[in-house]
């Protein structure tokens, strides 16, 4: 059985796991030696990008892979069950772990705390045989990627993430989370993103700061003085085009609840890991799946006139470009590529903050 001392060390490297925007969807508590009960929770009430909680599921899933991967490196099996009855947005995981002479470390858990987000262009180096070959195993069998590799390809992409970014940059309910999510005149921030992690040069970013104090300049800068041709350009298309390789992350069959999300996001950090030990860098690119999901679903996520009618053309073009089908599902979504290491980044909250109480949403 793990001694508390032993948890306390696996939540101090499973806290690296991702999370859409560094929000960190989760906490934890120690009832007893050997059990950690992380009590997750989504932000979908007041997140545009949190549909019906399934980025937060992503991430769960992440956490509980990275929980695994950490133990490993105590000697210790994991187990882990959704706890039974609780509610669909604050689901309680109970997490297990057991003295196990078998396991070995497994070789991921060594990149947990470096694994970054490069939102800047890479180089486009093709993918080795040998690093293609290291990000399939790393999913296992049950899941599909699809690679979008050649210049053509990736212009097609580039071009399909201009029109995402039209409809991100000019949709009301997604401003205020735009604005909160940036931590401004930083290189580091434990629950944000870091300005100078955002991906646009300094004058770009300043104009950003002053536009983003509300939603009347944003609007006004949109219609008037083409203000999201500088923030489509450099966080978009340029990264885009400056990469090895887009890839699309595709389940076995269509996800019926959260532990196909849950098991979306065990292979989803494993897949990053995986790019880190091949020395590569990764960004997500999740706001076209997302946008997906919620025109498939025939939801509506904007009062704001054509908004959700471009998110279905968008949703048609996405499916033709890999190709797909209208009820195929698509769980994540990323570009990867050689760089030198991202000089800003998001860091995480303290374990002793972790280990506590939900956070309230915004007001």
């Amino acid at each position: 059985m793990a001694s508390r001392e032993q948890l306390h060390r696996i939540l101090e490297r499973a806290r690296w796991a991702p999370s859409g925007d560094n929000t960190q969807p989760w906490r934890f508590e120690i009832p007893a030696e050997g059990h950690v009960v992380v009590r997750g929770f989504d932000t979908r009430d007041h997140v545009l990008y949190d549909f019906d909680g399934r980025a937060s599921q992503i991430a769960h899933g992440a956490l509980l892979e990275t929980l695994r991967l950490a133990a490993s490196c105590e000697g210790l099996r994991t187990e882990w069950s959704v706890r039974p009855g609780c509610a669909d947005d604050a689901p309680v995981y109970d997490v297990s772990f057991f003295a196990d002479a078998s396991v070995e470390p497994d070789p991921l858990a060594r990149y947990i705390e470096t694994r970054v987000v490069q939102r800047r262009p890479m180089r486009t180096t093709p993918l080795t045989d040998a690093q293609r070959a290291a990000l399939v195993d790393a999913v296992g069998p049950a899941f599909r990627l699809r690679l979008f590799e050649r210049f053509a390809e990736r212009l097609a992409v580039g071009r399909l993430l201009w029109a995402n970014a039209h409809i991100r940059l000019t949709t009301p309910e997604a401003f205020e989370v735009h604005r909160s999510i940036i931590e401004w005149n930083a290189r580091y921030s434990d629950d944000r993103i870091p300005d100078q992690a955002v991906g646009v040069d300094p004058a770009t970013a300043k104009l950003m700061r002053w536009v983003m104090q509300s939603w009347q300049r944003v609007d006004f800068f949109n219609r008037y003085l083409f203000g999201t041709v500088a923030p489509r350009i450099q966080l978009d298309l340029l990264p885009a085009l400056g990469c090895a390789a887009h890839i699309l992350l595709l389940p076995p069959r269509s996800p019926q609840g959260i532990e196909d999300y849950l098991a979306a996001g065990v292979a989803m950090q494993r897949l990053w890991l995986a790019a880190e030990a091949q020395g590569l860098h990764l960004q997500p690119e999740m706001t076209p799946v997302i946008f997906r999901w919620y025109a498939r679903a025939g939801r509506s996520f904007s009062a704001h006139p054509g908004i959700d009618a471009a998110a279905a053309r968008l949703a048609e073009r996405f499916e033709q470009l890999v190709p797909a089908a209208s009820d195929d599902a698509f769980m994540f979504f990323c570009r990867v590529g050689r760089s030198a290491t991202p000089h800003a980044r998001s860091l995480r909250l303290p374990l002793a903050r972790l280990l506590g109480e939900r956070p309230e949403a915004p007001g």
